[in-house]
């Protein structure tokens, strides 16, 4: 009835599920705490506590790197199809 376009701004695709569970998982694991408030076991020498949460800045930047190589692609796919609409 109208030549105004229609906007579906609200849209959950399985992508942005994805990068919203790999940008959430790290707060997840270091507010629980009582995951790993302990000692053991050791790691050369280096109490759990410690090399457990090193090893979350690793996990998190590879989930981080994730989440914006596929943020990268949804935008890529979404302006497809928004000039592709246009034509």
């Amino acid at each position: 009835m109208s030549d105004v376009p229609e906007v579906n701004r609200g849209l959950v695709t399985p992508a942005r599920v994805v990068i919203g569970l790999c940008l959430a998982a790290p707060f997840v694991a270091m507010l629980w705490v009582g995951s790993y408030s302990r000692t053991d076991p050791q790691f050369i020498g280096i109490p759990f506590f410690y090399w457990y949460q090193m090893l979350w800045v690793l996990i998190s930047t590879l989930l981080t790197m994730t989440a914006y190589t596929l943020w990268q692609r949804d935008q890529r796919a979404r302006a497809s199809q928004k000039g592709g609409a246009a034509e």
